[in-house]
């Protein structure tokens, strides 16, 4: 019979111990944030009707990037991202919840995109979002990315130091409108620039030349992100609306402690829902990473849902591609991580195996991390060897002597020391 696969499907993410553990412990650290800062916690299923995840009633022209699948006749799909579930339970849940809403979600997304580094097809993503009926002060759109600060912060150690830049939305529309851009050229317009940092300064310049097909408009464009909007102050209303805003924004940003924020016109994020200032996280120490974080405004976040108006701000942070990415690439120091156990319990013997699981029992409800090698007939050589194969920092040793004056043998794995005490003192220099 020939052997099955044992490698997972392209896309698909499996972690070593260590790195799980790692995983493990930075999720802990974000989510206790997120918790400190008054986010609710919501787990909404993996799997959806396909007519909430789109819009398209055609099933085959769906984009590619759903997992599709059809029950009876029910078609379906799995998640993939947090918003178009969210959407679906806010609207749902109108008359249960309390406005401004926060909410966080910690789960998995699946998309059948291409496989390729940092992007996956089943990975990990923490969103957060704040949401109110009818309105919602952009003193929340600073919450939101003070917070992604602090969850960033709490993992310093591992990922470094993080920086912010802020765009603008209603910057562009009211420009492109000055400008007097048809529709179909704001859309092209906005592509090229969130695709600019991808391609090389000749092609931006030429596919904004290709667009406008003006080159009195082009220079305006272009001038953007060499003098910022110095250029264009006071050429409309609404214009220097959406630069008092961003002004505005940054003083906000400032009085609420983040102090690595800067404005960069290039950030545009998601062309489909995206109305207001958006803004993404990089890390200062691995750029080739791209956005860590990133989010922004909507102006409807439940409108197929429901005839309320919700307007939200939200952000994700790409969780398995930060973490996996680095694990991987080796830029993580797993060491400390590379022991989940504190303890191993050796048993000399079987007819040890009570007294045995009673010091066991006694070490986990002081939540100290142990295991006990329970093949009691296997030499004293097997079970040291194993204790220091899984890096147990102590092994404790039960024979007839241990049973008999109710003690145990403390061996330090580290130095060799080798005591024997009463279970209680092991405890505590364990502890």
């Amino acid at each position: 019979m020939d052997l099955k696969p044992t490698k997972p499907l392209s896309g698909f993410i499996e972690l070593l111990p260590a790195q799980q553990r790692c995983f493990d412990e930075c999720a802990r650290r974000m989510l206790g944030v997120l918790r400190e800062c008054g986010f609710s916690a919501l787990d909404l299923p993996a799997i959806e009707r396909a007519e909430v995840l789109t819009d398209k009633d055609n099933w085959d022209e769906i984009e590619t990037q759903i997992f599709l699948f059809q029950k009876g006749d029910t078609k379906m799909g799995l998640r993939y991202d947090g918003t178009v579930g969210l959407s679906r339970y806010v609207a749902g849940h109108l008359n249960d919840l309390v406005f401004p809403f926060r909410a966080s979600q910690f789960s998995k997304r699946y998309r059948g995109e291409r496989a390729q580094r940092g992007r996956y097809r089943e990975f990990y993503q923490m969103d957060m979002d704040i949401m109110g009926i009818n309105s919602l002060s952009t003193n929340y759109d600073a919450e939101i990315i003070s917070v992604i600060g602090r969850a960033l912060d709490s993992v310093r150690e591992f990922i470094g130091d993080n920086f912010v830049r802020i765009g603008s939305r209603p910057f562009w529309d009211a420009l492109f409108d000055w400008l007097e851009l048809n529709a179909e050229q704001k859309k092209a317009v906005f592509v090229l620039i969130d695709k600019k940092d991808k391609m090389p300064p000749s092609e931006f310049v030429a596919g904004i030349a290709d667009t406008v097909q003006d080159s009195k408009k082009e220079k305006v464009i272009l001038d953007v992100f060499e003098t910022g909007y110095a250029g264009v102050r006071g050429k409309s209303e609404k214009l220097d609306v959406a630069i008092a805003e961003l002004n505005d924004f940054m003083k906000i940003l400032d009085v609420m402690g983040v102090k690595n924020a800067t404005i960069d016109l290039s950030v545009t994020r998601g062309l489909a829902y995206y109305t207001g200032l958006v803004f993404e996280f990089g890390l200062t120490n691995f750029p080739e990473l791209g956005t860590a974080a990133g989010g922004g405004r909507y102006a409807d976040l439940a409108g197929k849902f429901s005839k309320t108006k919700i307007i939200g701000v939200g952000a994700a942070i790409g969780f398995s591609r930060i973490f996996v990415a680095l694990m991987e690439s080796g830029k993580i120091d797993l060491s400390k991580f590379e022991s989940g156990t504190d303890v191993a319990v050796l048993i000399m013997g079987n007819e040890n195996l009570s007294y045995a699981m009673s010091v066991l029992n006694a070490l986990r409800d002081e939540k100290i991390p142990s295991v006990a090698y329970l093949d009691t007939d296997k030499k004293f050589k097997n079970q040291i060897e194993y204790a220091d194969k899984i890096m147990a920092k102590f092994s404790m040793i039960i024979g007839e002597d241990e049973v008999k004056n109710k003690v145990v043998t403390l061996k330090n794995m580290a130095t060799g020391e080798q005591q024997t005490l009463a279970l209680f003192d092991a405890m505590k220099l364990v502890k």
